[in-house]
């Protein structure tokens, strides 16, 4: 079954190696960039999953309502805390 190219990005690259903006390197060059790609992955990992814990003290009633909507979205509460602060310093969540 052939993949059908549906964005606009998969287009641009097909037309760019059709009209030669790429072209190959050589072995060595590439093996090289592989094992630097490769490492900077394995670091970016490594430093992505660190996790530290804190301790912070929260009103009851606010901690009732994070498990109401740690509830709703079926996760337990310190994970949704946690999930939505990694939201909001990522800046897929907006303070108000």
């Amino acid at each position: 079954m052939k993949k059908q190219i549906e964005t606009p990005e998969e287009i641009g690259i097909i037309e760019g190696v059709e009209n030669g903006e790429y072209k190959s390197i050589a072995d060595n060059e590439f093996m090289a960039m592989e094992t630097s790609l490769k490492r900077a992955a394995v670091n970016t990992i490594e430093k992505l999953s660190k996790r530290k814990a804190i301790n912070i003290r929260l009103l009851e009633s606010d901690i009732e309502k994070l498990k109401a909507m740690a509830l709703n979205e079926g996760m337990p509460y310190q994970t949704y805390i946690s999930h939505m602060i990694h939201k909001l310093t990522t800046g897929r969540l907006q303070s108000v």
